[in-house]
């Protein structure tokens, strides 16, 4: 505060404009002193092995001095589980979709029946983001054995909540208007869904579904490493076996798709726009 003289010769306070009151900035500024010590604890609590990370240079040195030059000769024998990657990200995006579509429909707010049918969404949603898809990936390789069902079924049930969620919140922004009218004219619950909801959130549901297939292009390369079918079973036989030239092949393999995807998607993307 700031004591002024008015034009009559009286003093009077200026205020001051401040974003935060004191209680406000207190509570602030002991906030970040405890994440600040619990990021210090969490650390200590690590105990890293510093010598490891002094040595790291030269043995990344050492393997890529194993790994080059690629094997290119070996470059046929990846191609049948490279298309068997792609096929599991295609199809596991596929039955998401499917299986998405209505716990979307249940997990927003403004279509769910009710209190339970909204909970239940919840539920889905969040148990299919909750497990990272290597975990889901050795449940069905436990369930069914290794190969591309498994790997098909964890892209499947991690894409899930994925989907869902983000649709869901799409749908919780659509605009009441045209779905009211279409009530008014004696609409039933599939008329809203067609003509009213679809429409409205069309355009993001093809963005969200691309996208997410993209990303199920880099998964389904990592979930063969624990027998889920694709690249990744190869890449893991070839590390086991020490092949560092395969390897590199692999990984320029599993490069070049990605970055086919990457453009697939970008380009999907701005069409829809």
């Amino acid at each position: 505060m700031m004591a002024t003289i008015d034009t009559d010769g009286d003093a009077y306070t200026n205020p001051t404009w401040e974003r935060y009151d004191r209680r406000t900035r207190l509570i602030r500024f002991f906030a970040l002193l405890g994440a600040l010590v619990l990021t210090i604890v969490s650390y200590q609590a690590l105990a890293v092995r510093y010598e490891y990370v002094r040595t790291a240079p030269e043995n990344m040195g050492n393997l890529i001095e194993r790994m080059y030059p690629p094997d290119l000769a070996y470059s046929s024998t990846i191609v049948e589980p490279m298309i068997a990657t792609v096929n599991i990200a295609v199809v596991g995006t596929l039955f998401a979709i499917l299986m998405a579509l209505p716990v979307a429909y249940i997990g927003a707010e403004n279509t769910t029946p009710n209190r339970s049918t909204y909970a239940l969404g919840k539920v889905i949603i969040a148990a299919s983001r909750s497990v990272h898809s290597l975990i889901w990936a050795l449940v069905f390789v436990i369930m069914f054995g290794g190969g591309v069902l498994a790997g098909i079924l964890a892209i499947t049930f991690r894409s899930i909540g994925f989907i869902a969620k983000l649709l869901a919140e799409e749908i919780e922004e659509i605009n009441h208007a045209p779905i009211e009218a279409i009530q008014a004219t004696g609409g039933n619950t599939l008329d809203v869904l067609i003509y009213g909801i679809v429409p409205q959130v069309k355009a993001a549901f093809v963005g969200i579904a691309v996208y997410r297939w993209d990303i199920n292009v880099r998964e389904a390369t990592v979930i063969g490493l624990v027998g889920a079918g694709g690249i990744g079973v190869e890449l893991n036989n070839r590390i086991n076996a020490f092949d560092w030239q395969a390897v590199l092949t692999i990984l320029l393999a599993i490069l070049v798709v990605v970055l086919v995807s990457e453009g697939v998607s970008a380009y999907s993307r701005k069409k829809i726009r």
